[in-house]
């Protein structure tokens, strides 16, 4: 096994191997599902970081080839540089503005947005939009474009209606300094460009806790959700806590010095709980996690560089709360296993990309299906829809994390009406025997003789 300083310095070179792999075969184009018209598109951006030791010459910090040179040219020029071949390669995050309202307030994202009748196509989107939110010019000669990963449709979490086609593209940045970033603060509250190894290694996984309640903000209020927070606990889901080199934070007001958030009170903690674990999404002291839609996208990336260990670190959804996780664990135990196998025996592109409003999952043809495409899971889980051709397989593109929650999203359903029996069961019990042992002591007698 390599160590973790010989795969760190072969990093690059993997990147670079993979970088032209995706530019000499993009991935497919996906249409809009029917009554579906919106499009979205964010960038993957990529830089590398000169490391101590390799610095580059500082009169030579742009990449400077012939204007006719191809891009799979231009790519082979930059990895050749010795500070690019002991460089560190970067992946460029924003945290999203805290928006009320917004189901995605507070999260690790790509910059992105959705698709104007003014772009010419899903790249242009990602370009101005990366342009809008954080100040990056990517159709100057400091970036290349190199390709694009899967594009997904995004649906509800609890239905099958499609809201949007999710198109990610990736750049390259061919510069050995930092970028100038000059961020939107309504969209963006900061940046963070963070190592590829970080995003790799095992030790940086982790899990979101989600708050399930919040779909029923409008079925009752407060008092419901935090009944159902009560009985349910919350939902968990796979995540990566981030490492930045370097992060940015916005800041409207010029001049403006930031000052640490006072602690707040345990009333203040308790109705943070209450409301949703993301209430505190200001909170510049709670850890960067990358989860959902975005650890979706950066799954597909990450599982072509070595150790190619993204699925294997990929956990399954479940619950916090211990009976409800056991359910759930003893319900769906012989079909993980059966999954599993069936990931072993298939190709290993993968695919998490849920999270507690949406799925977005990548999409192919598929001739003959047996399974319900359009079906959809509880917080996001979706188990995909099928839209577009695809040249990656002559069975379709096919997505590990797709194929081990392949009939999952069922089991959970069940788990949960178990659970929801199981609990009336014993709430049951505990009410006869409480009733019973309240009547041997006379407690019951004495309070119908007071009440009369």
């Amino acid at each position: 096994m390599a160590s973790p300083k010989s795969a760190s310095a072969s990093l690059p070179q993997s990147l670079h191997s993979v970088l032209l792999d995706l530019l000499q075969r993009p991935y497919p184009h996906v249409p809009n599902p029917p009554n579906c018209r919106k499009r979205a598109s964010v960038a993957l951006v990529l830089r590398v970081r000169p490391t101590f030791g390799h610095r580059p010459d500082p009169e030579n910090t742009v990449l400077t080839l012939p204007d006719d040179a191809t891009t799979e040219e231009r790519l082979d020029a930059f990895f050749s540089q010795p500070w690019v071949e002991h460089g560190d390669p970067e992946v460029l995050f924003i945290k999203r503005a805290s928006r009320v309202g917004d189901p995605w307030t507070g999260h690790v994202a790509l910059p992105g947005g959705k698709r104007d009748p003014e772009d010419a196509d899903d790249r242009d989107a990602a370009i101005r939009e990366t342009s809008e939110e954080v100040g990056l010019d990517l159709t100057t000669t400091d970036y290349l474009y190199v390709g694009n990963l899967p594009e997904r449709v995004v649906t509800t979490s609890w239905g099958s209606i499609p809201l949007m086609v999710l198109c990610p593209f990736l750049f390259l940045s061919t510069r050995s300094d930092s970028p100038t970033l000059n961020l939107q603060p309504t969209e963006v509250a900061s940046t963070h460009w963070v190592p590829l190894r970080a995003l790799l290694s095992p030790s940086m996984r982790t899990v979101e806790h989600v708050d399930m309640s919040q779909r029923f903000r409008n079925m009752g209020g407060f008092l419901i959700r935090l009944a159902l927070r009560s009985v349910m606990g919350f939902m968990q889901f796979s995540a990566i806590e981030l490492s930045p080199t370097e992060s940015l934070q916005s800041n409207s007001t010029p001049g403006l010095i930031p000052e640490h958030a006072p602690t707040p009170s345990l009333f203040n903690r308790w109705k943070a709980w209450c409301l949703s674990n993301q209430a505190d999404s200001n909170n510049r002291n709670r850890p960067l996690l990358l989860w959902g839609l975005t650890l979706g996208i950066l799954a597909d990336f990450l599982d072509m560089l070595p150790p190619h260990t993204a699925v294997d670190l990929w956990k399954y959804p479940t619950f916090t709360t211990p009976d409800l996780r056991l359910i759930a664990s003893l319900l769906t135990y012989r079909l993980r296993q059966h999954n599993k196998l069936q990931v072993k025996s298939g190709a290993r592109p993968s695919n998490t990309a849920v999270d507690s409003q949406t799925a977005a999952l990548p999409v192919t043809e598929a001739t003959a299906i047996k399974d319900d495409c359009n079906e959809v899971g509880i917080g996001g889980l979706g188990v995909g829809r099928y839209y577009g051709p695809s040249d990656r397989s002559p069975e379709g593109t096919r997505y590990a994390v797709g194929i081990m929650l392949r009939g999952y999203y069922a089991k959970l359903r069940t788990a949960i009406y178990i659970f929801v029996a199981w609990r009336m069961v014993l709430g049951a019990a505990g009410t006869i025997y409480l009733w019973r042992l309240l009547r041997q002591k006379g407690v019951i007698e004495r309070i119908f003789r007071l009440l009369r």
